[in-house]
């Protein structure tokens, strides 16, 4: 049997007679069968057919969320879906110390195998990105769903699973923490205090009417300032913000390698913000409805919230890659 040709781009839109542009959208939307993205440019066979236009009419803009879950679905290579889960998986795992490299991480989630390397590996950082990716999956698939308390410990379970520290006595995978632990050197909420600060922190946040961009970044610092579990804080709340953003039409944020500092000193001086006053009263305050403390920190966010947008114009600039729309 032989070989299917691939034809380029330029090839395609002249067998179709559509504008270059229009070939590279419909292969982004996974309307070209055998599609596949190698680098920046987009191989297709040559006995793929033409897609149909979709009607003039239809005043529907497909949203980012909507593309994500046709190609997790569909299984298709070089999508938006699988960059995210390749630069989404990479750098947050990075900030927390993982030795992968991208390219390491990126085979991984195209062959679910691990190549030789000449040198050691942690077998954790093996372990938490093939999790990450299925956390990656549960965002996505759960995204339309309201954020919740076992949401998010199901998303600590899956990322920690396997790992060294569930063979701890004193680590709980998918439960809160039951030793003391600290963020950049602040004191965070107390064990016995976190499940009331979590629930008093979604209580608030699932009350507003309109989420925002600020109310995610918001939602973000106090998490971080509770930082309810023993390990996994960080990336189990950056999977929150993202899947917050896919349900609200907001775009999306990766912390990439350049913007890793920034990101770290900016959540540091919203979290010693929040906790000016007094930092062991913090798990009482977020008992009391009324609780403002986080006027201190939205006072100061500035820093943080420049980061994320730096990083929300580097998804644009993938979106407008891919042809997705967004607001």
């Amino acid at each position: 049997m032989s070989r299917v040709k691939n034809i380029s781009v330029e090839e395609a839109s002249q067998n179709w007679q559509l504008s270059e542009r229009s070939v590279r959208n419909y292969c982004a939307q996974g309307r070209v069968e055998g599609a596949l993205l190698e680098g920046k440019t987009w191989k297709i066979p040559s006995t793929a057919e033409k897609p149909e236009r979709k009607p003039r009419h239809s005043s529907v803009k497909e949203t980012l969320l909507a593309f994500l879950k046709r190609e997790k679905d569909s299984g298709l290579k070089g999508g938006i879906y699988h960059k995210i889960q390749i630069d989404f998986t990479y750098n947050s795992n990075h900030i927390e110390g993982s030795k992968l490299t991208h390219d390491q991480t990126r085979y991984i989630f195209e062959t679910k195998t691990f190549g030789v390397t000449d040198k050691a590996v942690k077998v954790d950082d093996i372990v938490e990105t093939v999790n990450h990716f299925r956390c990656i999956d549960l965002i996505i698939e759960g995204a339309h769903t309201k954020l919740t308390e076992s949401f998010i410990k199901q998303l600590h379970f899956i990322l920690k699973s396997g790992t060294t520290d569930s063979q701890k006595s004193w680590f709980k995978v998918g439960d809160y923490k039951m030793l003391e632990n600290e963020v950049g050197g602040s004191e965070t909420t107390k064990p016995t205090e976190v499940a009331s600060a979590i629930k008093a922190l979604l209580n608030e946040y699932n009350s507003k009417s309109n989420i925002t961009f600020d109310d995610i970044l918001d939602f973000h610092v106090r998490f971080e300032s509770i930082h309810p579990f023993q390990d996994g804080n960080g990336r189990v709340g950056r999977l929150i913000m993202f899947k917050e953003c896919l349900k609200h039409n907001i775009v999306p944020f990766i912390i990439t390698e350049e913007l890793k500092m920034y990101y770290y000193d900016g959540l540091m001086m919203a979290i010693k913000s929040l906790a000016n006053e007094d930092v062991k009263a913090l798990s009482e305050a977020c008992l009391d409805a009324s609780y403002r403390g986080i006027k201190n920190w939205k006072s100061e966010r500035g820093f943080l919230r420049d980061t994320c947008l730096t990083g929300q114009d580097a998804m644009k600039a993938t979106l407008d890659y891919f042809g997705i729309k967004y607001e």
